[in-house]
């Protein structure tokens, strides 16, 4: 049995989100993603104004006339939201952490999956897979995931998101909306990114925090890598060391949305310190624009 504490706030979630997703996003998911693909539905016998390219040939040798392929919309679509649980998620220097907005966007997704009867399901990784919900329908189903997007306790401190995308081939057989909720601070994900967006339709959706981009005149602080453990005094005083600051910042993040941009993989950039659901709305009207 769940603390009381916990149902609430998980009511909380569920009543923001599914507000956000009616008022602003769910038509806008479903233009964007619905009916992307196609699967295979029947041979049937060629009729004039058929496009010759269906014609099934092995089929027509057999019968000694024309059979074309029909084909129809792929309407229901999985989802699968890989939410990074590291130890760097747990920083914040506004009115949340980091893994706290990541949870937030983990079910604003499953609420907008399931209010277009799509199957949704939730990899939470670090540096190894700390759990793997499969993907399913239903209010029931979606309130797990939002349940483990909030309260799951990881093992691991670390980042792996090329073992998160490996391990998704692994479990998810069809093609699969795939929502990476991360502040990509890993190495060597590249390839495995590039993998997983020829085999599934790849949305990287990238969190950050104002003070990792800029640093506050503080004088001298500890700075400590949640991940690695290793901590760094600076005076944050010199102006010389916030504009470094900055600048090594800027140069990660540019690197990064390269990253993205040279595999085709979309991306969304939100921040702890501003409102997420613009970023969304640009996201979805950018889709649409280009298909």
């Amino acid at each position: 049995m769940l603390p009381k504490e916990v149902l609430r706030k998980i009511r909380r979630i569920e009543i923001t989100t599914s507000r956000l997703v009616t008022d602003f996003l769910s038509g806008q998911y479903e233009s964007v993603f619905k009916g992307r693909g196609i699967e295979f539905d029947e041979v049937r016998e060629y009729q004039p104004g058929d496009e010759i390219r269906t014609i099934d040939w092995n089929v027509t040798a057999r019968m000694g006339h024309p059979f074309i392929k029909k084909f129809v919309e792929e309407r229901q679509l999985t989802v699968m939201i890989l939410l990074d649980a590291s130890s760097s998620s747990s920083f914040g220097s506004t009115k949340r952490f980091k893994k706290e907005l990541a949870a937030e966007v983990s079910a604003v997704l499953a609420f907008a999956a399931i209010q277009n009867n799509d199957r949704v399901g939730l990899i939470i990784f670090t540096d190894r897979i700390e759990k793997f919900v499969p993907p399913r329908k239903g209010l029931h189903h979606v309130l797990r995931v939002v349940r483990e997007a909030l309260y799951f306790t990881p093992n691991g401190k670390g980042t792996d998101i090329a073992g998160a995308l490996r391990y998704l081939d692994n479990v998810v057989a069809r093609r699969a909306v795939t929502f990476v909720i991360s502040d990509f601070f890993a190495k060597d994900f590249k390839k495995p990114l590039s993998i997983a967006n020829k085999r599934h339709d790849v949305v990287a959706i990238t969190i950050t925090d104002p003070r990792e981009t800029v640093l506050p005149d503080a004088g001298i602080v500890e700075l400590v890598d949640a991940e690695t453990g290793k901590s760094y005094m600076i005076d944050t005083s010199s102006e010389k060391i916030r504009n470094e600051y900055a600048k090594r910042a800027s140069v990660i993040f540019a690197e990064r949305s390269s990253t993205f941009g040279s595999v085709g993989v979309d991306h969304i950039d939100i921040s702890t310190g501003r409102p997420y659901v613009e970023e969304f709305i640009k996201f979805f009207r950018m889709r649409k624009k280009r298909i």
